[in-house]
């Protein structure tokens, strides 16, 4: 074991983000930490690296070993360059080199006894040069960036003129050529294209150390971890294998809770009824097995309802209106930035009902494809042209259709003026902005926020053809299973960006490749671009680079990590299942038949046992010998008769509740 967390807890304020979490990490073991936004993830990982204080419990690393952490933003400021910074981190090594380099030439000069002592030394210090793998030092630095995604012209930029995600994927390698023990990475795959995450899938297989990862990307996970650690309710839970084996374990302890909890409420509603029921019969024998099941019942231990995740998002896309059959029509599109030549000649077609998914490099054009459809931005050459009764619903991963100064409510409001004010919070209440949320200004909000601000709008516009620039970006995993959903049940067209494999292989009945200027097409999901992408690349663009990552090292179906959907159904087992349920359905009909039945029979004999003890009070009745005998022996009759039905009801309402 080289870490590990017993009973943490934390507390913000009044929110209690975590309680009594606790797991281990093995040696060299890679393992995820999964949970909704804002369910401690993140924390968690700072507790662990010691830049937050837990309230109660510790972290425990083993001795000797060194521990390395990517948080999610960085800000670095450098005046080196991109190779310079990732050199620094083989500082040690370098002027081992350096050392090596210096003896060689003064053992040129030496003799005798100081020849002697130097190449000892050198004989030591090329020995821990060559176990800290010295000689392969520049290859390593160079194949890290470059799986990265830097291009070799880019090697020469300065540190502090880089983006945003540029210094996350710098500091990502600079933490992977560091080799520490164990490494922590907070949403690692946010900056990077397929290729590059691809890479970093296969590297972190093979790293020798263990990693905890915090990532919303399904696909990466399948193909990294084999634990799962899950934060639900400030809890933890701990599951073996990757994230399609943890999700239908989730489901299946779910499934069997809610049916356990289900079951237990019928029964003791069951109960209540027999016990209610018993009682009206108004016998002591009754009264007594009503007061004895009263008894049972206190003593059940009551199972608590399983908790019901509060913090989904609803949404549910449905056009105004149908579009002609021609949705999108792309003619000889060429676009440039000065000297950065992106595209040229590229054709498009879409047509309605479609679902088109547009992949590639980073910096290839894709978003630049999009904003030229949505007339952002004005081609260089060639044609866009939308069909008939087409309208565009557009979300921008930049979100600059936002407007920074409005509020949430404002932002939903002024865009849909004819909606009251309670039609506004609750379409935010979908969105999870409740109370004083929807009051937020847009630029105070993160991008998960804005991200679903701009979701409520682009349901709400009831457009016929979404065009989605990266959707998933800051999304958990559960909401981006729901606006998986919601695509799938979209009846208008779709054209999008996105670097989520999951999400695309759930989506997308076609893809679009932007790659060596041009565009190649698949028309299935991303399994089936996996399967065809050598074969189509070789056959468009015969002087495409090998991606960093060999598609042979890659998964060629679902299959390889588990059913894409997370489920699967053999028809065998559906058709017993079909035919185990009709039984069990014409059982309980037979004994609600019979229940009533009885129920029927005990009514009748009551209504009559009361008319006899009526007549009894009648002087002609009570004067007569032989009618008093046969009126006392046919309530001796009803007595034994209501006996046996109180017995056979008790029996039947029994086997109606097991």
């Amino acid at each position: 074991m080289i870490l590990s967390c017993s009973h943490i807890s934390k507390a913000f304020g009044t929110d209690q983000i975590l309680s009594d979490i606790s797991f281990h990490i093995e040696d060299q073991e890679k393992a995820a930490i999964v949970g909704i936004n804002g369910a401690g993830k993140s924390t968690l990982l700072k507790i662990i690296v010691g830049e937050l204080s837990p309230d109660k419990g510790d972290t425990t690393l083993s001795k000797g070993k060194t521990l390395g952490y990517l948080a999610q933003h960085q800000d670095l400021d450098s005046a080196r360059t991109i190779y310079e910074e990732l050199c620094e981190v083989k500082r040690p090594i370098i002027e081992m080199e350096q050392q090596l380099r210096t003896l060689e030439l003064e053992m040129k000069d030496a003799s005798g006894p100081k020849l002697e002592e130097k190449l000892s030394v050198y004989s030591r210090l090329n020995h821990t040069f060559e176990l800290e793998n010295g000689y392969a030092w520049k290859s390593e630095v160079t194949g890290v960036l470059k799986g990265l995604g830097f291009e070799e012209n880019e090697f020469g930029k300065i540190v502090s003129t880089l983006s945003g995600g540029q210094k996350t994927r710098l500091s990502l390698g600079r933490l992977l050529l560091s080799n520490p023990d164990i490494i922590l990475l907070d949403e690692p795959t946010n900056h990077l294209d397929m290729e590059s995450i691809a890479w970093l899938e296969t590297y972190l297989k093979g790293y020798p150390g263990a990693v905890i990862i915090v990532a919303h990307d399904r696909y990466f996970l399948n193909r990294v971890v084999t634990k799962i650690i899950e934060l639900e309710q400030g809890k933890s839970a701990v599951y073996l294998g990757n994230y399609t084996a943890y999700s239908e374990k989730k489901a299946m302890i779910r499934a069997a809770q809610m049916k356990a909890w289900m079951n237990q409420q019928q029964e003791i509603r069951h109960q209540e009824e027999v016990i209610t029921k018993l009682k009206s019969f108004n016998r002591e024998k009754s009264i007594k097995r009503a007061e004895s099941r009263e008894k049972m019942l206190a003593k059940i231990e009551i199972l608590e309802k399983p908790a019901e995740i509060q913090d989904e998002m609803r949404i549910q896309l449905e056009p105004n209106i149908t579009s002609g059959n021609d949705v999108l029509t792309v003619q000889n599109l060429g676009k440039s930035f000065g000297s950065s030549h992106l595209f040229s000649h590229l054709d498009m077609e879409i047509k309605r009902g479609e679902r088109v998914a547009l992949i590639g490099n980073n910096g290839t054009g894709k978003t630049t494809i999009l904003k030229l459809i949505n007339g952002l931005l004005p081609p260089d050459t060639g044609v866009i042209t939308l069909g008939a009764n087409v309208h565009v619903g557009y979300y921008d991963q930049e979100h600059h259709v936002l407007h920074m100064e409005k509020t949430a409510f404002e932002e939903v409001q002024d865009a849909y003026p004819g909606l009251t004010n309670t039609q506004v919070r609750n379409i935010l209440a979908a969105f999870l902005f409740t109370g004083d949320d929807v009051f937020k200004k847009i630029s105070d909000l993160s991008g998960g926020e804005r991200g679903r601000v701009s979701l409520a709008k682009l349901m709400l516009s009831e457009a016929n053809f979404l065009i989605l620039d990266e959707p998933t970006n800051h999304l958990d995993i559960t909401s981006k299973e729901i606006l998986e959903q919601a695509l799938q049940n979209y009846t208008g067209t779709v054209l999008y960006v996105s670097h989520d494999r999951y999400f695309i292989n759930q989506t997308a009945t076609r893809i679009l490749e932007l790659t060596g200027h041009t565009l190649i097409n698949y028309i299935g999901n991303y399994d089936y671009y996996l399967e065809k992408r050598e074969e189509m690349t070789a056959l468009h663009v015969p002087d495409a680079k090998t991606a960093p990552a060999k598609m042979a090292d890659l998964p060629k179906t679902a299959a390889e990590f588990g059913k894409s959907s997370g489920y699967g159904t053999a028809s065998g087992s559906g058709q017993m299942d079909w035919k185990a349920q009709k039984e069990e359905q014409a059982r309980i009909r037979k004994l609600q038949n019979d229940l009533k039945k009885t129920e029927d029979q005990i009514h009748q004999l009551e209504i009559r046992d009361s008319e006899i003890d009526s007549l009894l009070q009648q002087e002609s009745i009570y004067t007569d010998v032989t009618k008093l005998m046969e009126l006392n022996q046919e309530k001796e009759d009803i007595k034994n008769q209501l006996e046996d039905l109180y017995e056979r009801w008790e029996t039947l309402a029994e086997n109606q509740s097991s």
